[in-house]
């Protein structure tokens, strides 16, 4: 009376999970956002490119499924390497941390805003093709 199960393999999906997106944006992008402040005293078109690369790279490595992490990730991790980073230079100076994470922002905004847009239509593009999906 013993009901026999299948026994299911499992599934070999390549890519990266959403930690593993997760981490490898981050350390990428404080990596670079890091070394740009300490060299450059501030931020600007190197830690740009690097936040579009791993934006790219993380849509481009990453499982099915991982589409909001990559887009989510990469502007909260220069949020935190710029704060690091300008912490590391000048100090804990709240007032001027401030005034240097506000000037960091700006001028890293363009690329923010193109990684962003990427990251967020690659989100909803695929989320649309789930949905077409299951109601077919």
């Amino acid at each position: 009376m013993s009901a026999q199960t299948e026994i299911k393999k499992p599934s070999v999906k390549v890519g990266l999970t959403k930690q593993g997106v997760a981490i490898l944006q981050s350390l990428f992008i404080t990596l670079v956002v890091v070394l740009e402040i300490l060299v450059r005293h501030g931020v600007g078109a190197i830690s740009g490119v690097a936040i579009c690369i791993a934006t790219i790279g993380s849509v481009r490595f990453g499982r099915l499924g991982t589409e909001y992490v990559s887009a989510a990730t990469a502007p909260l991790a220069f949020a935190f390497a710029a704060i690091i980073g300008i912490t590391a230079v000048d100090g804990l100076h709240f007032s001027k941390l401030g005034v240097d994470l506000v000037a960091a922002l700006a001028s890293a905004a363009p690329y923010l805003l193109l990684s962003a847009t990427y990251g967020w239509l690659n989100f909803l593009k695929s989320r649309r093709t789930k949905r077409s999906a299951v109601t077919k």
